[in-house]
């Protein structure tokens, strides 16, 4: 902050280096601080949203990137709105895609809802967290008000969202509805009188949004914070269901376990960065090690332990490891392997075993199996039929040969 602007507080100053922490924008920073200086000020919290759509039933660790910040923001005095978006979850957020998304029915959003709250405040603290469902005053819009609210905003303007450039200059279409979404969930913001409001960095046109319509309701704008993407276990693409790319945070530990385990040692420290709650020098202290000959594995397992002890128990990490370890026990994983993409998903496992090379031949991967050596994520294949949907595994075949598959 400059030193012409009003200057704040060093506990200001204290709250704003947490806020920023693992964030990739906040705008703008400036008035932010001054928000959070009236806040402590007055003793009145500021309005900190969050808007999910219950697009699937449960919560993967990309969701927990922007709730732990919440939680952050929670821990710090300020009332948080878990904002579920049921009424916009029917038209479908367009952020990011190539194509027309198809809309969810209400019967399929309800269904998503029911567990989402509940997943979330494994993170959130639900008695300082305030529910609410864009339904509420979406529903209440009616025809007339949907069109008073498309009036407050240009094509021109919504022409400027980078995905829908460049669908126009492609020649893919645009449904009308897809307008609706960024304005729908602006006006979530001037409803909910946000001071904040927070999103992965794919939001930030939508954010924005909200920030603009509040000025056109003669609101005090919203400042804006987004959030890194979470890349998922494939290392490719953001961590997503519908990629197959996920660790869901009520996943059994054994499996949470085993897919951490599987990210590259690169990638691990993105997820350290952005799910780890050690500070930024512990991790670098742990980068450390690694250049200096740590095995990057003990660190990885490190991650593990944090990340199930969170979502389940200290004795379910505890257990989780001795499981993964007893799995690998006849050859331990080694620390570089080869990456192998293999197109076709689902993929058989005999063909899996010979296109990357695991075993020379369809025969011989079917002895292999026949004979216990395959491994998948550590688990011993005996189905010869096993098919692999889309994601990412470990492969093993008997003690030595090891390869990270992703099936696409």
């Amino acid at each position: 902050m400059s030193s012409s602007e009003s200057p704040v507080s060093p506990e200001v100053q204290h709250d704003l280096r947490i806020v920023l922490r693992g964030c990739d924008e906040l705008l703008v920073e400036s008035e932010f601080a001054k928000k959070l200086q009236k806040s402590r000020d007055t003793n009145t919290p500021l309005r900190i949203k969050l808007g999910l759509d219950p697009t699937a039933p449960d919560i993967h660790l990309g969701h927990t990137v922007v709730l732990n910040k919440m939680r952050q923001l929670q821990d710090l005095g300020h009332k948080v709105i878990f904002l579920i978006g049921n009424f916009t979850s029917m038209i479908g957020d367009p952020s990011g895609r190539n194509a027309t998304r198809p809309p969810l029915t209400k019967e399929q959003v309800e269904e998503n809802a029911k567990t989402y709250y509940e997943q979330a405040s494994m993170v959130l603290d639900p008695e300082r967290t305030e529910i609410r469902y864009n339904a509420d005053w979406c529903e209440q819009l009616g025809a007339s008000g949907i069109i008073q609210l498309a009036s407050r905003y240009t094509v021109a303007r919504m022409m400027e969202r980078d995905d829908f450039t460049k669908r126009f200059k492609g020649g893919v279409p645009i449904a009308v509805h897809e307008f609706l979404y960024p304005l729908l969930q602006g006006y979530d913001s001037v409803v909910l009188k946000s001071d904040l409001e927070l999103g992965g960095t794919d939001q930030k046109f939508n954010l924005l949004v909200g920030r603009e319509l509040q000025k056109e309701y003669g609101q005090e704008p919203q400042c804006v914070l987004t959030m890194p993407l979470l890349v998922g276990l494939d290392g490719v693409d953001k961590m997503s269901k519908s990629k197959n790319n996920y660790i869901g945070i009520t996943e059994a530990p054994d499996s949470m376990f085993g897919k951490l385990m599987s990210i590259s040692d690169t990638l691990m420290w993105s997820y350290y960065e952005l799910l780890s709650f050690l500070s930024l020098e512990e991790i670098a202290g742990l980068k450390k090690q690694t250049e200096e000959g740590r095995n990057p594995r003990d660190i990885k397992v490190m991650l593990a332990q944090e990340i199930i002890t969170r979502f389940h128990s200290a004795k379910a990490a505890q257990e989780a490891l001795a499981n993964f370890e007893a799995r690998f026990r006849d050859g331990a994983i080694p620390d570089d392997m080869p990456e192998i993409q293999l197109p076709g998903a689902p993929l058989g496992i005999v063909k899996v075993l010979r296109e990357s090379g695991l075993s020379s031949s369809g025969s011989e991967a079917q002895r292999n199996i026949e004979q216990g050596g395959v491994r998948v994520d550590g688990q011993r294949v005996e189905d010869k039929s096993l098919q692999l949907d889309a994601g990412t595994y470990v492969v093993q075949v008997g003690k030595r040969k090891f390869a990270r598959i992703t099936v696409n």
